[in-house]
Parts: structure tokens; sequence; C-alpha cells
């Protein structure tokens, strides 16, 4: 029990000074599971501990405490089980074709990495390595779309500095490669395909946003011209309109789940704005609404006959 509290005690501190708006003794009691009065005893013996905490009055004047950065310095470390999580989200990003976001987190943990004394990552990177391979993460089979990894930087680069876009696009249905100049707005990831969210620069198509296939850009140029931005256009709100990455028409969707995998299927997040009816014979009842059908189809054919589409009312009829 002794460790334990010196454990708390110690990511109290990290804790507190890695925050510029402090801490406050509800937050402390809340995260340690204690009560009032010993989270005030954690508070008054970190702060014997290090001088230098400071308090910050906040709303309600109510008081929160942090730590000046570099206070821990010689204290903070990592380990073998922290970095194997950083690697393997890396590698599930990667997996997920994410590429843009493994790339971010790969220079992290070079930068953690750098940040710990050699003779301590020598210690850790086996274990780091050994618990990578116990996950199976590292050498996973599985079909997976290549997206040049400079594609996905430069289209990121441009949305980061609000900068349009010159894209070389192929179209499978035609067989041609197109050269369109675009407004990047955001990304979108589905099961099959990810996307890129974009509308067209020379208002051909009107204020119309299209999800562009990651996969079929050839090359991307970041242009000098300012992104335009569509006037009341926001990226979470499309992209809660569509099932996975699918955009169209929302409709209104209700699934069925019988009682064999309704307690699984109670586990996932279907749709951000979903409802879910745990109903009193054991099945369970999805509503949302979204657009997507394709997608949809997909991702229901693996819950086999365990599910039945209630809404949209002709969904079999139309197969």
């Amino acid at each position: 029990m002794a460790y334990e509290k010196t454990y708390d005690l110690l990511d109290l501190a990290i804790w507190m000074q890695s925050t510029r708006e402090g801490i406050s003794l509800n937050e402390i009691a809340e995260k340690y599971q204690v009560s009032r009065r010993t989270a005030e005893r954690m508070r008054d013996m970190i702060i014997a501990r290090f001088p230098q905490a400071e308090e910050i009055v906040g709303e309600n004047n109510q008081k929160h405490w942090y730590i000046p950065q570099g206070t821990l310095k010689d204290l903070i470390n990592f380990s073998a089980e922290e970095l194997s999580v950083l690697e393997t989200a890396k590698e599930l990003f990667g997996n997920k074709q994410m590429e843009e976001k493994s790339l971010v987190l790969e220079r992290v943990i070079y930068k953690i990495k750098a940040s710990i004394k050699p003779d301590i990552i020598r210690k850790i990177e086996p274990d780091t390595e050994a618990l990578l391979e116990a996950e199976g993460f590292i050498c996973r089979p599985g079909p997976r779309l290549v997206i040049d990894e400079k594609i996905i930087v430069n289209i990121r680069q441009a949305i980061l500095e609000c900068h349009q876009i010159k894209i070389k696009y192929y179209n499978k249905n035609t067989g041609k490669i197109s050269t369109n100049t675009l407004n990047p707005y955001g990304f979108l990831y589905g099961e099959r395909n990810h996307y890129l969210v974009a509308h067209h620069a020379d208002g051909y198509f009107g204020n119309e946003v299209h999800n562009f296939i990651l996969s079929n850009i050839r090359e991307v140029e970041i242009l000098n011209s300012v992104i335009e931005n569509l006037p009341n256009f926001n990226l979470q709100k499309y992209a809660e309109e569509s099932f996975g990455a699918y955009h169209e028409e929302p409709f209104d969707v209700e699934w069925l789940f019988d009682k064999e995998v309704s307690e699984e299927a109670s586990h996932y997040i279907f749709h951000p704005t979903q409802t879910m009816i745990k109903n009193p014979d054991g099945t369970l009842t999805i509503k949302f609404k979204a657009g997507g059908r394709l997608e949809m189809d997909w991702h229901l054919y693996t819950w086999g006959n365990h599910v039945k589409v209630i809404k949209p009312e002709n969904w079999y009829k139309e197969k």
C-alpha cells in the first residue's frame, strides 16, 4: 500500500506539471478515488516536496495548483510498457491506413527516446520489443491499400497552412487522370478506403463537397492561394452525416440485434449520434441518422443473421 501511495504522489506531481490550468482538489479526489481530506493531504505533500508549486484561483473562486515546467525533469522517465503502447498505436494507425497520424506519432516516439538517458534506453528497448511481439502487431498480415506517405504529408501541411492544393487524380470509371484545384478540409477514414474531403476551388460544382479516395491521388502540389472556406461547412457535422466514410443524404436507421449478440453489440459505437435501447426480450435496438448504404451493408454482413434492419423499411427489397 505504501508503494501505491508513493506512486500516486509521483503521478500527481507529473500531472500538476503537465497543465497550466492547474489541478483542483475535486480533480485529485476523483482521479485517485480518495476523500477530499486525503486529496488535501496529497496536495500538501506535493507542495512540501516542491515549493515551486503555484496556486491559481479560477472560476467560482476554485483553487488549482500546478508545478512549473522543468521542475521534475530528473524524475520523469518512460517504461517499456509505455513505449510499447505508443509503438502499438503507431502500428495500428498504419494498419488502418492513417499514415499521417502514424508519422506524427513516430516523431513523438523519436523525441521521447532522445530524452531518455542512453543507459536506460538500452535496458528498456528489448522489453519494448518483447511487449510488441506479445501483442502481435509487428507482423500482422492482412490486405491494405498502399498510400504514398508524401501525398498525406503534403495534404496535411496544406490544411494546417490553409493553402489550396492541385492534385492529379485517377478516376477508376474512366481510367483517366484529371487535374483538380481544391480547398482541402480534412480526412475521413473508412474500412476499405480513406478519403480527402475537399471542395473544387474553381466553383464548377458550386458549394458541393466531394470525397477523394486517397489511394487514387497520384500527385499533390501545395499552392500559394489561400483556402476558401465554405459558409456553414463543418467537417465534424459532415462526418456525422455518414456511416463510415460514405457521404450521402442521411436517412433514419434502426437495427435490431438478437439476444445472442446483444451484449457484444452493446459495446459498439456504430455512429456518434446513435441511441441504444435494451429491449425486455434481451434484444438490442440501435437508432441513428446517416447516409452510406454500401458501408452499412459491409458492416451488417459481419453480424450475419444476428441483426435485422428495421429502418429503412425497404432495405432488403432494394437488394
